[in-house]
């Protein structure tokens, strides 16, 4: 959808209760982090966020330490309700969540060596890479015009894929040299 057509749909108001709902839903489905859930979630099934929207709480999340779906569910909360709404959707996030993680934690600390479970790692490993994908390319989708954000995202992915650099030097760099090309970008359009 471009950026101008979807800016033109009202989105709707979460409630404290659909925040926390959906966040606690993230996380218990969310293998791999979640990110594609808590898109099609906050995106496309509630519409409380645009692509647009969406993705620039990405990037914000990409700079913030920590998973970036919990970022996001911090994000989306805030942009719908507030603070208010930025704690609800964390809460749903990581209290069951995380209880249910620790005593998973625990288990797999005793059985690391078992070969079923070292087998379901490795085959949920390509699943999780896909998902990461995937949702790499859907947040590309509402730049897929502008070859400034094609070309950033293709040298992010050959500093990190292909030349294996560390992710705060690839941002560190390419970060910068972004919002320079942005702003030089609206001057000349003046």
């Amino acid at each position: 959808m471009p950026l101008a057509a979807e800016a033109s749909q009202p989105l709707a108001r979460a409630s404290l209760g659909e925040l926390f709902y959906e966040f606690l839903k993230v996380s218990l489905l969310g293998f791999g982090g979640g990110i594609v859930l808590a898109h099609r979630a906050a995106v496309e099934r509630r519409r409380w966020l645009t692509e647009g929207d969406f993705a620039d709480a990405l990037t914000l999340c990409q700079f913030m330490p920590g998973p970036n779906v919990v970022g996001i569910a911090i994000c989306v909360g805030a942009k719908t309700r507030g603070a208010l709404g930025a704690l609800t959707a964390f809460a749903g996030f990581v209290l069951l969540p995380g209880a249910i993680g620790f005593a998973l934690a625990l288990v797999y600390l005793g059985q690391t060596r078992v070969p079923l479970v070292e087998n379901v790692l490795r085959g949920i490993s390509p699943a999780a890479a896909g998902l990461m994908i995937g949702t790499g390319l859907r947040l590309l989708k509402p730049h897929r015009r502008d070859l400034r954000t094609i070309l950033f995202a293709a040298l992010a992915f050959a500093g990190l894929a292909i030349v294996k650099f560390p992710l705060l030097l690839v941002l560190a760099t390419l970060a910068p040299l972004g919002v320079a090309a942005t702003l030089y970008n609206r001057a000349s359009l003046r």
